[in-house]
């Protein structure tokens, strides 16, 4: 059977672009969908950090204290490799500028050293493998870098003064001691005074198996930071512990001007939230946040009653949310990531993603998560994908909203569901106060097992506006929509008695629902969708390695039943779906 679809009609949020653009914003080819992308990058290329002065070689904590008071801007501080510093080193604030860094870093050559833009794994600290982790790449452990160590209490070992600037970390294995005690940040840079130019290469961050080490960096009311090429492991809190969410990096708190940051290519580990910003309270939004090929995972380890479980020293599991999370940021690009392992089973389900604004405490009405793009992502075994809201029903203190969410060419793989101890969806769009505005999902491949959405909104504070999901490749699991709860004031309330398109007309003031492949649907949505009954009936083949493809030639393809009625079937003229050749492109090598 052939199927034609309707051509949808332009995107309201696209409209809504332009005529932010019009009005004196960003120009629109700075868009992707309805968010604005990134407008300032960091630059970390060494290239970019000269540091023509001298160098000195230390040997012990001793000897870097003192050459931390007495260096110059342009000069290097190398450390023995191989040798360990044990302290909470202060790095001063100095009049540097972009000709002349301070460079910290191993003594070892730098050809012992991945190349620069090669990510840096335990193996370069002697360490050939960790249980419950992927494999990474290592053909003789030996250990070439200096180990930064802190033996006591709260955070350390390296603490930024306000002030400092222009200094760039390399080679460096940074940790704590002190069994049974809870360190908060291995790296701080200060939330109440402003730091600038820092960036973090090569560096391996990590806390120890079963204690508590809540984070490995703090970004703190700082500008221009870079976090590359990197591995950081075992940042967790237990549960009944004494502290609760564990990132291997957060930012967004505060009162100072925050960005542009740089998170690229690394290895992260965080049993809550891989990445957070915002959490807490804040005056101001962290903006111009690229986020790109980086491998966040948790290991399976951790989950309870996991072969081989490994949990706190108190014998209980380690606090899990999800992968990542804004609560407060601005033009955040997410593009080119590998995601994996999240479940529920604590405060949140396992959604992979979360995107909403938070007044945290009623500590942060200025708090927003507006302008953000997802794209090119792989995200695989977790109980659900996205949480994308305002403040949750009932909540008394508002934020200043979520908007300008874009999501494309994204491939969500073994979404579990109560297999991973959440709900099994691919999202859950809902709204409070300020409402939801301009969410769009295009080119997005999943088969959750439970429902294509949660959604919900209190419908006396107004309907959220401009919903786009088009040419995706999706299933519905058990129920097409499935209600945030709240009773009679809920625009999804009573969906059994709903068409799903009663409930997107009953939520959303304009939305454009068309050219998506609904796998397992009865139907009942608007006009120019399909409903393929199963995903054989859809043509869908690679579950196995997760690299779904559409068929296009039964008789080329052995696993194919019939040609895919999802192929070419876009408003755009591409397949329905994630490109899955373009996101395999852009996750190549991540994990």
């Amino acid at each position: 059977m052939k199927f034609f679809l309707r051509m949808a009609f332009i995107a309201p949020m696209i409209v809504s672009a332009l005529a932010w653009s019009a009005a004196g914003g960003a120009d629109a080819s700075k868009f992707d969908g309805p968010a604005e992308l990134p407008r300032v990058y960091v630059k970390s290329a060494l290239s970019d950090t000269p540091a023509p002065g001298k160098s000195v070689l230390v040997k012990d904590s001793r000897e870097l204290k003192s050459a931390l008071e007495k260096v110059a801007c342009g000069e290097t501080i190398r450390l023995q490799a191989g040798a360990e510093f044990s302290g909470n080193f202060k790095l001063p604030a100095k009049t540097c500028d972009d000709a002349h860094w301070i460079v910290l870093r191993t003594s070892a050559a730098d050809s012992s050293l991945p190349p620069e833009g090669a990510r840096l794994n335990p193996c370069y600290a002697g360490v050939a493998a960790l249980p419950g982790r992927p494999r990474y790449s290592c053909e003789s452990a030996s250990n070439v870098m200096a180990k930064i160590i802190y033996d006591g209490k709260g955070s350390g070992p390296i603490t930024f003064e306000g002030g400092a600037n222009h200094y760039r970390l390399i080679g460096l294995e940074v940790t704590r001691g002190s069994p049974g005690a809870t360190i908060y940040n291995l790296a701080t840079l200060p939330i109440d005074q402003a730091t600038d130019h820092v960036i973090f290469d090569r560096v391996w961050f990590h806390g120890t198996a079963q204690d508590e080490t809540v984070r490995g960096v703090l970004l703190g009311g700082s500008r221009y930071v870079a976090v590359v090429d990197s591995y950081f492991s075992d940042f967790h809190c237990m549960a009944m512990g004494s502290c609760t969410d564990a990132q291997a990096i957060q930012g967004g708190l505060g009162k100072l001007e925050m960005g542009p940051y740089k998170i690229v290519n690394n290895y992260m580990e965080g049993a809550a939230e891989t990445i957070l910003f915002g959490g807490g309270g804040a005056t101001a939004t962290p903006a111009d946040i690229e986020v790109r090929r980086n491998h966040m995972f948790k290991p399976t380890i951790w989950r309870k009653d996991a072969p081989g479980f490994v949990g706190g020293t108190s014998g209980k599991p380690f606090i899990v949310k999800n992968l990542f999370e804004l609560k407060n940021a601005q033009r955040v690009l997410l593009e080119g990531n590998v995601m994996e392992n999240s479940w529920g089973g604590f405060s949140q389900t396992g959604f992979a993603v979360l995107l909403m604004a938070k007044n945290q405490g009623g500590k942060c009405p200025a708090c927003r998560v507006t302008d953000v793009t997802v794209r090119y992502n792989r995200i695989a075994h977790t109980a659900s994908g996205f949480q994308i809201a305002t403040a949750l029903a009932g909540e008394v203190n508002a934020s200043s909203g979520t908007e300008r969410i874009s999501i494309h060419d994204v491939i969500l793989d073994d979404l579990g569901g109560p297999a991973y101890g959440g709900l099994g969806t691919l999202a859950q769009v809902s709204s409070s106060h300020p409402v939801l505005k301009d969410v769009s999902f295009d080119h997005v491949t999943a088969f959750p097992p439970r429902a294509l959405f949660i959604m919900g909104g209190v419908t006396e504070q107004g309907q959220m506006s401009n919903f786009t999901f088009t040419n995706n490749l999706v299933g519905v699991g058990q129920y097409d929509i499935v209600p945030v709860g709240g009773g009679p004031k809920n625009c999804s309330f009573q969906p059994a008695k709903q068409t799903p398109g009663g409930v997107l007309k009953s939520c959303f003031s304009n939305y454009t629902f068309s050219h998506n492949a609904i796998v397992g649907s009865k139907g009942g949505w608007p006009n120019g969708n399909i409903y393929p009954s199963d995903q054989a009936a859809a043509g869908v083949v690679g579950f196995k390695d997760g690299r779904y493809r559409l068929c296009r030639d039964k008789d080329k393809d052995s696993d194919c039943r019939k040609p895919s009625s999802a192929a070419r079937a876009g408003s755009d003229g591409k397949d329905l779906g994630a490109d899955v050749e373009a996101v395999f492109a852009a996750t190549k090598d991540v994990d």
